[in-house]
């Protein structure tokens, strides 16, 4: 009898480790009245973010749950921006209101120990962006796709106190 050979595989040289961690926030089913009946697709909201500053978001729709996720993860790597933290990486620099559509969020910094005080859409987009000590409050419409782009908005729009210190034409030093 002739011996097989025995096949070695190779377990982590193929894979790459992933860039950014991935989370759905929500799958909708909607509904399309057509001659025939309801014509059923599906949206799904997703978030990524490496937990070191960067995160994004992305929808997609599809007639097949999967199909919409793939399509929200690549439009979500395509919207990835950078979040201006600070104390070691914990917390955001100030207090700051996000606004779309009727929906508001509020963050607020928080001292060490805190951990996200955020409701489930809020709390996925500032989890995933590495934000560990903070406080939020949802004003308005708490609709999944409003609350992450308000959170989004806010984040977008916060500013480090070098970056208010180069706006006032004055140095970083000139203020401490």
């Amino acid at each position: 009898m002739d011996k097989k050979p025995v096949r070695k595989f190779n377990k982590g040289d193929n894979r790459r480790e992933k860039e950014f961690e991935e989370r759905v926030v929500v799958i909708n089913r909607v509904s399309k009245t057509v001659k025939g009946g309801r014509k059923m697709r599906f949206a799904a909201l997703v978030v990524v973010g490496d937990r070191k500053g960067r995160v994004g978001f992305g929808t997609g729709k599809a007639n097949e749950v999967p199909e919409a996720i793939k399509k929200a993860l690549e439009n979500a790597k395509k919207n990835v921006f950078r979040v201006s933290l600070v104390n070691g990486g914990k917390t955001i620099p100030h207090a700051i209101i996000g606004r779309y559509g009727a929906g508001e969020v509020m963050l607020m910094p928080a001292v060490d120990g805190t951990g996200v005080v955020a409701g489930g859409a809020v709390r996925a987009v500032l989890e995933l962006a590495g934000i560990s000590d903070v406080m939020s409050k949802c004003v308005g419409s708490r609709t999944p796709i409003n609350a992450v782009r308000a959170t989004v908005d806010a984040l977008q729009n916060l500013k480090t106190i070098n970056a208010v210190a180069k706006m006032r034409g004055k140095k970083f030093s000139e203020i401490r």
